[in-house]
């Protein structure tokens, strides 16, 4: 019988490792997968390439993998947002890499890798630093820029509510990023303000429990 909850935070990254690329769900701060964040970060483990569509701000979220140093890379559209003094001290310091991706570019990137495309061609940066070394065209006499997809190893996503076969659906804003970045990773792993034992109403189901591997509640952050 197909059951994906995991009793802990604690347990549901506990296959993370050293290097992996990690998508980390959330806009601002909807979706965000605080909990799991938490937890990774007190695994200690490092060299990360973190995916997610800002920084972190202040000591949360991904500021506290920055803080705790186990950051190697980021690739995000907002590197600096209010508070983030975690990546801007670790990127001056020369401790973190940055690629920065225009927003609707870095959600297309993550939606190619989930549907098995191989990149395409934007209008977005061309002429502009973004497009050094990339390949570029012209088409109906506009330019564009090659992009290529985002893989991940690992998703870290929040959800409002799950089932045990990985179901997902999300609460309003909070659905942002997390449902393209479940379908671009070789592992996704969910936080979910409610875990229920029924199947979901297939009609509320936005991600299907085929792109979740594991699930475990966390409703209030500490």
């Amino acid at each position: 019988m197909i059951d994906k909850r995991v009793a802990s935070l604690t347990k549901a990254v506990a296959s993370i490792r050293p290097g992996d690329v990690v998508m980390i769900g959330g806009f601002g701060s909807a979706g965000i997968p605080y909990g799991l964040i938490d937890a990774l970060a007190q695994t200690g483990v490092g060299g990360l390439t973190v995916i997610s569509n800002n920084a972190g701000a202040g000591e949360e979220g991904i500021s506290a993998l920055l803080r705790c140093g186990q950051v190697a890379r980021v690739i995000c559209s907002y590197p600096r947002t209010p508070g983030s003094i975690w990546f801007e001290r670790r990127y001056e310091a020369g401790e973190v890499e940055l690629e920065v991706v225009p927003q609707g570019t870095l959600a297309e990137r993550i939606r190619a890798a989930g549907s098995g495309i191989g990149g395409f061609f934007t209008r977005t940066g061309y002429g502009t630093k973004l497009a050094e070394g990339k390949e570029t065209r012209i088409i109906d006499g506009h330019g564009y820029v090659f992009e290529k997809p985002l893989h991940a190893d690992i998703a870290l996503i929040r959800a409002e509510a799950a089932d045990r076969w990985g179901n997902l659906r999300y609460h309003a804003t909070a659905r942002n990023f997390n449902p393209v970045m479940a379908t671009a990773a070789r592992h996704t792993i969910v936080e979910a303000r409610m875990v229920l034992d029924e199947p979901m109403e297939p009609e509320g189901v936005v991600t299907p429990g085929i792109f979740v591997d594991a699930v475990t509640q966390y409703e209030v952050r500490p």
